[in-house]
């Protein structure tokens, strides 16, 4: 049987190209890896390729993009969620997205960063090391997180490994979930509040909820308002889950005291977004999720997946479109159907 050519898209940093897991790979396709990311003038690297690896959210795969994808059967989606990906017109081309899904070491470095926007705006880390580079000493003074209290919107894998983490600084943990948000109190001592007891009481509110039609624009500018005054607000979710213009204004006018933001409405955020100007927020570009093993990990999800694939037997339950696979074309591999 002739391998299948795979198009690993936007390996940036280098790293996918030492995964553990590419070996495999390679033994399973004729693996190019693209360094640089793909633009209208270098489309044409995706003719002859039937099988994409998309390193989480990087390429838009709008229908425009994917016009220029009339080889690819398969999409490997490192992750377990496809938000830049047009659902619709993979299905048109038959395209079967599978989804990475399984990772346990994105989660934990999610919840790390987390922790660290908190310990660094509770303690004023940056403002100190700022003055200490100035020439200052003992300028400003923090706080502890002893004593607080976490509030957490979204008590899934992410918001529980963080309620784990706060624990241990001795926090006090609430949270908010759609599941279940009557007052409850979960085994590992976490109270489930309704949403704006959450909201009025968390000294540090962090988001984990998953974006969707009903998660965008959750905290508008009412419920930021409502939150207790000095607050600060974490989000490593999604950025559309905030409005943005609401929370500059929370940020500037002292509703919150400050944020720690790895998301944005729009990425890359702009350069002339007022985020960048002020004092009181703390930014990463959306790296909650980097680190080498994760990115390890994620390449051996996806080799599994594709393995299954080549053998026809991928399961439904690990592709985001099985509708795809009723749209009659060539294929190298296929799903265990019923």
């Amino acid at each position: 049987m002739t391998k299948p050519n795979l198009l690993i898209l936007d390996d940036y940093e280098g790293i996918v190209a030492k995964a553990p897991a590419l070996e495999k790979l390679r033994t399973l396709a004729n693996v190019t890896i693209l360094d640089q990311p793909l633009t209208p003038a270098t489309y044409h690297l995706l003719q002859g390729q039937q099988v994409l690896l998309a390193l989480r959210e990087r390429t838009k795969m709008n229908r425009a993009f994917l016009a220029h994808c009339q080889d690819v059967e398969l999409i490997l989606q490192t992750g377990s969620n496809a938000y830049h990906l047009d659902q619709a017109a993979a299905n048109e081309q038959g395209i079967v997205v599978a989804l990475g899904k399984g990772a346990t070491k994105n989660r934990r470095s999610v919840s790390e960063l987390v922790l660290g926007f908190m310990l660094a705006l509770v303690r004023k880390i940056p403002q100190l090391d700022a003055e200490m580079r100035k020439g200052a000493w003992f300028e400003n003074i923090g706080e502890t997180l002893d004593g607080k209290t976490l509030g957490i919107l979204g008590y899934g894998r992410q918001g529980q490994t963080v309620a784990r983490l706060a624990q241990a600084f001795h926090m006090n943990v609430i949270a908010w979930d759609r599941s279940g948000s009557s007052p409850t109190v979960a085994a590992n001592g976490v109270q489930f509040l309704p949403l704006a007891d959450v909201l009025a009481t968390s000294d540090v509110l962090s988001i984990h909820l998953k974006l969707s039609d009903e998660s965008r624009g959750f905290l508008t500018r009412e419920r930021l308002y409502a939150m207790k005054r000095g607050a600060i607000l974490i989000n490593t979710a999604r950025g559309a889950i905030v409005d943005e213009l609401a929370l500059i204004d929370a940020l500037q006018d002292g509703q919150l005291s400050a944020a720690g933001l790895d998301v944005f409405a729009v990425e890359p955020l702009a350069t002339d977004s007022p985020l960048r100007d002020l004092p009181n927020v703390l930014m990463t570009p959306h790296v909650g999720w980097k680190s080498e093993d994760v990115f390890y990990e994620f390449v051996a999800i996806v080799t599994t997946r594709f393995e299954d694939w080549l053998a026809g037997t991928l399961l439904p339950k690990d592709v985001l479109n099985p509708t795809a696979f009723q749209v009659e074309r060539p294929r190298s591999g296929g799903l265990l159907l019923d």
